[in-house]
């Protein structure tokens, strides 16, 4: 953009945007969309130790907790592993503790001076939110082949056909989007780091245990079921679940749930994401 152009009023840029035909309006929507995923995904490109790092905790479940738990079968879950019934829910896991935290870039961009620079581009605030959202998706996927490749090395019993693992992959993104639009909705509210870090760890444990991520939901008091049913994160699970262990797919049901969650909070938090400069 040319510093030394006219300033335009923005009723100015309103009239001229208004004026563009609506294919090209998808256009700039998506190739803005995609800038913001490239500039997110570039900085895991910069600091690849991330991922190693994240790994760290989800193998520990797999290691210590699925083997301790599998030799106590504490758990039911009928003719099914243990340790393949936790996968699918430590991958769950996984991915919402990278998005739940995604949110944070919008405080440091406040803080930095770059989220005033980029609301004064004429751009749909949903840009953002989707882009920075599908970014989550993608370093969840690392994060996927991470937990894959430890459950392919210790035998785990998962199923490996490219269907199945095309479903995790959408499962996933879904599931990213919905956890990094609730973390910018907690970050456009909160507006510091410090609160935002104990909100995002506040939220983490109680989603993750009041869902059917360690254990079936028909084992769970009454109270924790009907906590579960409405946990976002049962519904990833349960498809992650059925992708790669059984094979049974409730798939119309669970994904029309999970879409209209991640519509609603892709809806809110585009409506906040102007007020987090404030």
């Amino acid at each position: 953009m040319n510093s030394n152009a006219p300033a335009r009023s923005p009723d100015a840029l309103a009239e001229q945007w208004s004026s563009v035909p609506q294919a090209s309006w998808l256009m700039v929507w998506l190739r803005g969309i995609a800038t913001v995923v490239e500039l997110e995904v570039r900085k895991l490109w910069h600091d690849p130790t991330e991922v190693a790092t994240r790994a760290v905790q989800p193998a520990l479940w797999l290691l210590i907790f699925g083997q301790a738990f599998g030799r106590l079968r504490a758990i039911p879950t009928g003719n099914v592993p243990y340790q393949a019934f936790l996968a699918p829910g430590i991958l769950a896991q996984s991915m919402m503790f990278i998005s739940i935290f995604f949110g944070i870039a919008i405080i440091w961009e406040r803080d930095l001076g770059l989220m005033q620079k980029l609301l004064a581009l004429p751009l749909p605030r949903s840009v953002f939110i989707l882009g920075k959202s599908l970014a989550a998706g993608i370093r969840s996927l690392t994060q996927m082949l991470v937990i894959l490749a430890l459950a392919a090395i210790m035998r785990i019993p998962l199923r490996w056909q490219l269907l199945p693992l095309l479903g995790v992959i959408v499962t996933i993104m879904l599931g990213a989007m919905i956890f990094a639009s609730f973390s910018m909705i907690l970050a456009s509210i909160v507006k510091t780091r410090e609160r935002f870090m104990g909100l995002g760890q506040l939220f983490t444990m109680p989603f993750f245990f009041a869902s059917n991520a360690l254990y079936p939901i028909s084992i769970m008091p009454p109270w924790l079921q009907a906590l579960a049913q409405v946990n976002p994160l049962t519904y990833v699970v349960s498809l992650l679940r059925a992708f790669l262990v059984t094979g049974t797919v409730n798939a119309p049901a669970d994904f029309t749930i999970l879409i209209a969650v991640a519509v609603l909070m892709v809806a809110i938090a585009t409506r906040l994401y102007p007020t987090a400069i404030y």
